[in-house]
């Protein structure tokens, strides 16, 4: 039995060729994906390339994954700020899905037209406890009907209110699925049917969109988002299966062109016995998108959040040269590192982009003062202990040093408040496969826990 996975990437499409009997990988491949023109033209090429590499081949099974034209773009929408609407977060990127914004309370004109300008995929709409408030979440509903887009809305708000929303997305002929609640009780997440319907809605409505209907043609599997192919693959490589245990906790920063996700299979529990934790409860398999911080698409953005005069003053790199590289990147994304000094400026800002990213994914910690004297509160999770750092990601994988690169997920004394971890193992997933073990988990978990552990090295 030969598996053939494919990854369809916002800027590469990426073939990985399995053989179950032989429990080996026979090769990898990829090639430019061509969004504009036909999805297939280039895995058609990266066909060809696996070929001029390891001779003529077949195979049984062909299972995809995408992140073409952006990915699955979301909004979240939800009741309070820190309840909610992270709530709604939360079920967004687990599903895989770049959530550009997340709004709280009623939405006013003014954000609605920034809604209509951002043109989602997918809209998640949430609010209320069960039993609890439902003014909002109705409201939202009619105001999001009013926008001339056409995206799908997935409601997954107080369950009082499904009736009225029913109505009111029939009268308006907007695509719409209800779910169940993101957060029934007070503080108390159900993530899952939210998850499973933006997954569905992916499935139904976006291969369309993206023109991977072809694809999905010749496909065994139904096409998944890749950051969800990239999150069962995290979690299996953790947890493990019945017969054969995984690594236990980890993180996994897969730095793209476009952007830069964070990936944390951990309880997250304060480390300290005298640490109180605010906010939501933080789930054990837990994911952030950093839309702004990538290696091409993202480069001006992620550039906007440095300062290029402390980095040439701590590292000797001129401001002026990443400055002209950038440009270069932003002009021309296909652009490939040839010289030494380019290859120290995509290191440098690798590094960077690892470092912010991560710091928005811990937990923060803060000090706060009571008559008992001082005491220490934590938002989010606290990471400090977790044992490894996994590397995804062409910057990574083509550097000569990508221990380097990952250093930026490392605990800084210097901002202590983040909770990133002290002394990690770092882990190199060399040939971009972890996205290929999450379809082949589902076809076979045993043989992708087996091929993660052979093919991801420690640096």
């Amino acid at each position: 039995m030969n598996y053939l996975t494919v990854d369809f990437g916002s800027t590469f499409t990426k073939l990985t060729l399995i053989n179950a009997e032989q429990e080996t990988i026979l090769g990898t491949a990829s090639a430019f994906t061509t969004i504009d023109v036909d999805i297939v033209n280039g895995f058609n090429q990266a066909l060809q390339n696996l070929e001029k590499k390891i001779g003529t081949f077949s195979y049984d099974k062909m299972l995809c994954c995408s992140s073409a034209g952006g990915g699955l773009k979301m909004v979240a929408l939800g009741l309070v700020p820190e309840l909610t609407a992270k709530a709604a977060k939360m079920a967004a990127s687990s599903a895989g899905a770049k959530v550009v914004r997340t709004y709280s309370f009623e939405i006013s004109p003014k954000e609605q037209t920034e809604i209509y300008d951002i043109n989602p995929d997918l809209i998640l709409l949430c609010g209320g406890t069960d039993g609890g408030n439902k003014d909002v979440i109705v409201a939202n509903a009619k105001r999001l009907c009013s926008i001339d887009r056409n995206f799908s809305i997935i409601a997954a708000g107080n369950k009082c209110a499904a009736y009225e929303l029913e109505e009111i997305f029939r009268a308006s002929g907007k695509d719409y699925v209800i779910t169940d609640n993101v957060m029934p009780v007070f503080n108390n997440l159900n993530i899952a049917p939210a998850k499973k319907s933006i997954t569905n809605l992916f499935i139904k409505k976006i291969i369309e969109a993206k023109g991977l209907s072809g694809a999905q043609q010749m496909a065994a599997n139904e096409i998944i988002p890749t950051p969800l192919a990239v999150m069962d693959a995290c979690e299996l490589l953790s947890k493990g299966t019945k017969k054969t245990e995984g690594l236990g906790e980890l993180i996994a920063i897969d730095l793209g062109g476009a952007t830069t996700d964070v990936y944390s299979m951990a309880k997250g529990k304060p480390a300290h016995e005298n640490v109180v934790e605010k906010g939501l409860p933080e789930p054990f398999s837990k994911r952030t998108v950093e839309g702004d911080l990538g290696m091409r698409y993202s480069l001006i953005s992620l550039v906007e959040e440095l300062d290029t005069e402390e980095l040439e003053e701590k590292h000797g790199i001129e401001s002026g040269a990443i400055a002209r590289w950038v440009e270069r990147c932003a002009t021309c994304p296909d652009t490939i590192a040839t010289t030494e000094a380019e290859f120290s400026i995509e290191q440098l800002l690798a590094h960077c982009a690892v470092e912010i990213a991560v710091e928005r994914h811990c937990g923060f910690m803060e000090s706060t003062y009571s008559p008992l004297g001082e005491i220490f509160s934590i938002t989010g999770k606290d990471l400090t202990t977790v044992p490894y750092v996994l590397g995804i990601g062409g910057a990574m994988i083509s550097s000569s040093n990508p221990a380097a690169i990952l250093d930026g997920a490392q605990y800084n004394i210097q901002k202590f408040n983040y909770m990133k971890p002290k002394s990690p193992a770092y882990l190199l997933d060399q040939k971009y496969i972890i996205a290929s073990m999450g379809l082949l988990s589902a076809e076979n978990p045993e043989l992708a826990l087996k091929l993660m552990k052979q093919e991801i090295k420690q640096l």
